[in-house]
């Protein structure tokens, strides 16, 4: 479910598409991870029944000793392995039993709220602690409800600061529920530097250009989503044909020295649960490094690329 404004691409301010990509490097690929699930709840019997061939294991995850979405470790060795940070965005969001009555048995509500989190969960505190003091960023995932809500983003920020103890830089907006330009109005008055929820969840490319955008000429800047692995082949069953995809991305950033972004949400990591998309990513971290590519998160390449010093120039890099 990809919610960007249909016509999110038209706006006056998106016209811009600047590439500042730090010395030595030929292209930047930015790693971004959205926290929306990190329990595995009423999946398992769900998945149980679409999938009787893996009904044990799907039945299995409901035991409190097994949390096979929770897949954090995973993705910050895989990084680790490889010398590379990302950003991942936490979700402070209503579950479903917060929702109004009439909308417990409705399947959008269930697709919307079940299964969420708290940041006052002691383990999704943690785990802020652990990225935070690896070098990794954290940023904020706003809600479904929170395109057009200063006030809801406010507290939704404020929920993530608090279990951050610092500052966030940016963030997404969940299934990618953008109003242009509001939210990014929103964003940019409580201090965020960037945005990164211009883009799709069912196509891949560089549909936005291929370098980042300030849609009021300042020092707020959007980065548009290149890659979401939901968007790809299925990995598990069609490997070859989904790297093919990814050789082609890379093919293309590098030949325009583009600002590429790709989103793998934390779930996927389980080899068990989505086969092939934990090593997909590996690969494709890898070869962008091989390529001279800068890989990091928005947030640092933000500070990299030295973007609030540049919103001034008038000799930024490709306002083509």
């Amino acid at each position: 479910m990809s919610e960007n404004p249909e016509d999110a691409g038209d706006y006056p301010g998106l016209e811009g598409d600047e590439r500042p990509i730090p010395d030595g490097h030929e292209f930047a690929l930015l790693l971004t991870h959205d926290v929306d699930r990190p329990y595995k709840t009423y999946q398992s019997p769900y998945y149980a029944i679409r999938e009787p061939e893996n009904r044990l294991h799907h039945l299995a995850s409901m035991l409190p000793t097994r949390q096979p979405y929770w897949q954090f470790d995973t993705v910050m060795n895989v990084e680790r392995s490889l010398g590379v940070r990302s950003a991942f965005y936490f979700l402070s969001e209503q579950r479903l039993w917060e929702r109004p009555v009439r909308e417990w048995l409705s399947p959008r509500a269930w697709r919307l709220y079940a299964g969420r989190y708290s940041l006052s969960d002691p383990a999704i505190r943690g785990v802020v602690d652990e990225l935070d003091d690896g070098g990794w960023e954290v940023g904020l995932h706003g809600s479904y409800d929170s395109p057009r809500d200063r006030d809801r983003l406010r507290a939704e920020l404020g929920a993530v600061e608090d279990a951050l103890d610092d500052e966030v830089v940016g963030g997404r907006q969940h299934y990618l529920h953008l109003a242009v330009p509001e939210t990014w109005r929103h964003y940019r008055a409580l201090g965020l530097r960037y945005d990164a929820s211009l883009g799709s969840s069912e196509t891949v490319g560089f549909s936005h250009g291929y370098g980042l955008k300030r849609p009021f000429d300042d020092e707020f800047v959007v980065f548009p989503l290149t890659m979401m692995e939901n968007a790809l082949p299925n990995p598990g069953k069609r490997f070859d044909e989904a790297w093919q995809i990814c050789v082609d991305l890379l093919d293309e950033a590098e030949a325009n020295d583009a600002v590429m972004s790709v989103l793998w949400h934390p779930r996927v990591f389980s080899a068990d649960d989505f086969p092939g998309y934990g090593r997909l990513y590996r690969r494709l971290v890898e070869a962008a490094l091989e390529r001279g590519a800068w890989v990091g998160s928005p947030g640092a390449f933000y500070e990299t690329a030295d973007l609030a010093a540049r919103a001034g120039d008038d000799s930024r890099v490709a306002r083509r």
